[in-house]
């Protein structure tokens, strides 16, 4: 009983810090692999499973209750079903025979996890470690980080993890954040949950000066948060294009499009010249946006989910990957878009739903990871 307490409380510090939101930290989930294959059980395994994921997305609770204004407990029902799909997994690959098997096990429910449809909710991968570990190695990075938590479950984890803390440390030593791409700017926005809810021409005004003040000091592009301009319509369209006339500024902003079957959270691209759609979100929050059970009872409504379109556009003679919100906190959106070999990565959220919790501090983590992993330059843009 000792170990089994003592292996569920050590994945559950390894989720608390690990996903503290310091990128630096994140090399601290490649601990998983080996707490499960320390577990003595599948009931064992379930429960390591189980507090790392429970302690890394433990900011859901009370981000559900913000975003619906209720108490915690429909929070606290979400957070349990969202661990089901890590736990089930995890659990029913488990192994207690060591060896090749066993690795080759914990290498499949990894690649479960990262892709649709268990990689919907595969939030805390360690993989996204990668970046810090081997920034700059791309692909081959995310294979040797592969072989990292694949030793992490054999006999020999006390050299893979004093080979890997080694590899940690220096990394440390050297970390240097990603670049900001040449001439494009993200303008941070503190609006509350007024944003994108206020339609009001005073509020585009802001919107529109806030824009200006950036192209002033240099940027070419200017990135603003999701869902920053509420409903895109010909009028909105019409009032910035009018706005950048003067100037030879570029945006890029967080809108949704609607129709009678539902809506597409989006980022659209407004110059002078010309506006229109850029990019439509790949995967949207489950249940708050996302709701395709709808369309199984006939029913409209719910952000759609265009799980594997543009996962690249082109801006200015730019490849751009582009990453809203939750995308940020998954694997498959984004290696999916570095398949196509994008110059930098654009990152849009609009968290004020995360008030008190680290779910943002997280986001912005996982995306510095795979930033640097990549070596792109990265802009973000996000309202609190």
């Amino acid at each position: 009983m000792a170990r089994v307490l003592a292996l569920v409380l050590i994945a559950a510090l390894v989720g608390v810090i690990g996903w503290s939101g310091e990128p630096l930290a994140l090399p601290l989930a490649t601990l998983f692999p080996t707490l499960w294959a320390l577990a003595s059980s599948h009931l064992v395994a379930a429960l390591v499973a189980a507090a790392y994921f429970l302690a890394a997305s433990r900011g859901l609770p009370q981000g559900v209750a913000n975003f619906y204004g209720s108490d915690i407990w429909p929070g606290l029902f979400l957070w349990l079903v969202a661990s089901l799909s890590f736990v089930a997994v995890n659990t029913l690959l488990w192994t207690s025979r060591p060896g090749g098997g066993r690795a080759a096990r914990f290498l499949l429910a990894s690649a479960l996890m990262a892709v649709p449809p268990f990689g919907i909710v595969g939030w805390a991968h360690p993989l996204t470690a990668a970046g810090v570990l081997f920034p700059g190695w791309g692909w081959w990075g995310l294979a040797a980080a592969a072989v990292v938590l694949i030793a992490m479950t054999t006999r020999a984890w006390p050299i893979a993890a004093i080979a890997l803390g080694g590899i940690w440390l220096w990394s440390a030593v050297t970390w240097t954040a990603p670049p900001l791409p040449d001439g494009v700017r993200g303008v941070d926005l503190d609006m509350g949950q007024s944003l994108g809810r206020d339609g009001t021409l005073e509020r585009q005004r802001d919107l529109i000066a806030s824009v200006t003040r950036a192209g002033e000091r240099g940027a070419r592009i200017v990135v603003l948060p999701e869902s920053a301009l509420g409903f895109w319509t010909p009028s909105v369209e019409q009032l910035w294009r009018e706005a950048l006339a003067t100037n030879d500024t570029a945006v890029i902003a967080g809108a949704a499009v609607i129709d009678p079957q539902g809506y597409d959270n989006v980022l659209v691209a407004i110059s002078a010249d010309e506006a229109g759609i850029l990019y439509r979100e790949r995967m949207p929050v489950p249940v708050s946006m996302w709701q395709p059970w709808r369309r199984l009872v006939g029913q409209a409504g719910g952000a759609r989910a265009h799980l594997f379109a543009n996962p690249t556009v082109e801006l200015g003679g730019r490849r751009i990957a582009p990453l809203i919100c939750y995308e940020q906190l998954v694997v498959w959106p984004v290696l999916q878009s570095m398949l196509h070999k994008p110059d930098a990565i654009v990152a849009a959220g609009n968290g004020w739903w995360t008030a008190g919790t680290s779910i943002m501090a997280i986001q912005n983590a996982s995306t510095i990871a795979w930033a640097r992993l990549f070596d792109l330059p990265l802009v973000t843009a996000f309202n609190r």
